[in-house]
């Protein structure tokens, strides 16, 4: 599970050439928070979810190979397919979280290797965390491993059209302060680490 040079190659080619004009020049990208991003050891991203652009924009923001969960019909898409996977994301099915898909969570982490989690599991149309789910306080927990509350402003957005002419919206990506995993995993202790997680994105995209 462990990073390999032919991944680090197609990610540093995807986050380098594909990524950063469209985050830099069409979306004028700015990153506000880099000090809060953990400089050793993996740690697990959780973010708000507006766009499928989400995972590679804040992949080359934060400066890391980020696995996101990917829906597992992406796979199958020829040359996107191997361009996620290479990149690090694994597949999850349609509208569920199985054994399989955290096996794999927890092996990233324990080989050194960030995940990303969108707490609400799929886009909001207000770019908002309104319905969290508690899987990143979970994979937290049990891996005893930072969270990093980043909120990407904007996203649910990235287009407008006026008179036919596309104006492209401008992103602000907001890096919180690292919350580190309780010591055990209570049913309590998920709802409480979730909802602060949730109350501290939101308060970074207001």
């Amino acid at each position: 599970m462990k990073t390999n040079f032919f991944q680090i190659i197609i990610y540093q080619f995807v986050s380098k050439v594909i990524i950063f004009p469209i985050y830099k020049f069409l979306f004028r990208g700015v990153l506000i928070g880099r000090k809060n991003i953990p400089k050793n050891g993996s740690f697990i991203l959780v973010s708000n979810h507006g766009s499928l652009l989400d995972p590679p924009l804040l992949g080359h923001a934060v400066g890391h190979n980020i696995a996101f969960m990917a829906k597992s019909e992406l796979f199958g898409i020829p040359l996107l397919g191997f361009i996620i996977k290479a990149c690090g994301a694994y597949p999850v099915k349609r509208g569920m979280v199985d054994k399989n898909t955290i096996k794999i969570a927890c092996e990233k982490l324990s080989n050194n290797n960030s995940i990303g989690i969108f707490i609400d599991g799929t886009r909001q149309k207000d770019g908002r965390v309104n319905k969290p789910k508690q899987g990143a306080a979970l994979l937290a927990t049990k891996n005893q491993k930072l969270m990093l509350p980043v909120a990407i402003i904007n996203s649910h957005r990235l287009v407008r059209f006026k008179s036919f002419i596309p104006i492209f919206t401008k992103i602000v990506i907001r890096v919180g302060k690292p919350i580190k995993p309780p010591k055990v995993s209570s049913k309590d202790d998920l709802l409480t680490l979730t909802s602060y997680l949730q109350e501290s994105i939101n308060n970074m995209l207001d």
